[in-house]
């Protein structure tokens, strides 16, 4: 009787682990007026980007004479729900904002067992400001392929854990675009591209207008501070690593 019990049950549910994409957003701070100005201006001229995906939302980065301070839950998840996302968890908050998010309706996730890969910051970068950071994470199969068909504004972060990404829009000055293996920007690059994030130095950056912000490749760096000769400057080009340097060269 039992086995015929299990039985049924079995083939009216299953459970099984599921790679979801993942909006995260990672607060700098707790003032709930400044990030409304901040994501208005973010988003504004994408009010669709995000198609009611769901959010985490990261207290990791508060500054740390922030992290005292209280979150109105309720509030912040009303704001994001406006931009047309579904706000799901927190990570990255100390006991009391865990308390709170959970008492408006939020679980609590962990956080990632390794951060972000983000490039070095050159030396003369300005301090971080209060902007909250859209970072969109999305798991690809081994030797796979994340296409982005949007614009990527000021703020976003799209992140291609262990595969490629292809990018069919701008992407615009203060936005990052990251793939363990290769960036391919089929647009103009003014903002930041990342390669082999995890340490692949066979990985490739390509974009058919360079104007980028900042290119990396494992970790190697190169910024708009050294100024692109005439052949390179808006134009297709590839870039890889020779040895430890980086390498940019016309595609003809």
């Amino acid at each position: 009787m039992a086995d015929a019990s299990a039985a049924r049950t079995k083939a009216v549910f299953e459970f099984k682990s599921a790679t979801l994409p993942l909006v995260a957003l990672i607060l700098k701070t707790t003032d709930l007026g400044v990030l409304t100005t901040a994501l208005d201006a973010q988003l504004a001229d994408s009010p669709d980007f995000f198609e009611q995906e769901p959010v985490v939302i990261d207290l990791s980065q508060l500054p740390e004479d922030d992290t005292a301070a209280q979150l109105d839950f309720t509030v912040l998840r009303d704001l994001l729900a406006r931009h047309q996302t579904q706000p799901i968890a927190v990570r990255g908050g100390n006991d009391a904002q865990n308390a709170a998010a959970r008492a408006a309706g939020l679980s609590i996730a962990a956080m990632p067992v390794t951060p972000t890969p983000r490039a070095p910051a050159p030396p003369s970068a300005a301090p971080a400001s209060e902007a909250p950071q859209i970072v969109r994470e999305v798991q690809v199969p081994a030797n796979g392929t994340l296409v982005i068909d949007r614009p990527l504004r000021s703020g976003q972060q799209v992140y291609a854990r262990g595969g490629d990404v292809i990018v069919m829009a701008v992407v615009n000055f203060g936005a990052e675009v990251i793939a363990d293996g290769n960036v391919h920007v089929y647009a103009p690059l003014r903002g930041k591209a990342i390669a082999g994030a995890r340490g692949n130095t066979e990985a490739r950056i390509f974009t058919t207008c360079m104007e980028a912000q900042l290119v990396a490749i494992a970790g190697i760096y190169r910024t708009s501070e050294i100024a692109l000769p005439a052949n390179l400057a808006g134009k297709a080009v590839q870039i890889h690593l020779d040895d430890k340097k980086i390498l940019m060269e016309p595609i003809l």
